[in-house]
């Protein structure tokens, strides 16, 4: 039998900021805000003769990767039955509730998600974090994103 240990990583550096808005329903929404996210990570992984369960580095550049890749964005939620986004031209025409919120392609990230959470960032992160440890002898992977301090979600990937 396998002697399984696990790996939390959450350095300072693992951060994004972001700018957002939440869709209670189809007649309410937070106002446009943003907020300076952390990411974390827990890893379980068989122990290795060399004493390490996983190669620390390898995962801190993976999570930092993940970070860069929404920091300063506006980040849409591509998938929510309550809004429409269309582009147009340069923009993003956003209707919410016969409101409509122009923003400039260039600033904003369509995420294939049903609305702009923690609890959705963080199934958004684990599926990237997954597809780039394919192959790697790992039993499971929770990450987390927290919004502020006392406030994370997060999502649980376990190997068959």
């Amino acid at each position: 039998m396998k002697d399984y240990r696990s790996l939390y990583i959450g350095k300072e550096r693992h951060k994004f900021s972001a700018a957002h808005f939440t869709i209670f329903s189809a007649t309410e929404r937070e106002r446009l805000h943003g907020h300076n996210y952390t990411v974390s990570a827990r890893f379980l992984a068989p122990m290795g003769d060399n004493g390490f369960s996983a190669d620390y580095n390898v995962y801190k550049n993976r999570l930092s990767t993940l970070c860069d890749e929404l920091d300063e964005y506006m980040l849409l939620a591509a998938n929510s039955p309550h809004q429409q986004i269309r582009e147009d031209g340069d923009y993003y025409r956003v209707i919410f509730n016969g409101e409509e919120m122009l923003f400039l392609k260039s600033d904003t990230l369509l995420l294939p998600l049903r609305n702009a959470t923690v609890e959705e960032f963080a199934g958004y992160l684990l599926q990237k974090l997954v597809a780039l440890s394919t192959g790697e002898d790992l039993k499971e992977i929770e990450l987390f994103v927290a919004s502020g301090p006392g406030q994370r979600a997060g999502a649980l990937w376990r190997s068959n």
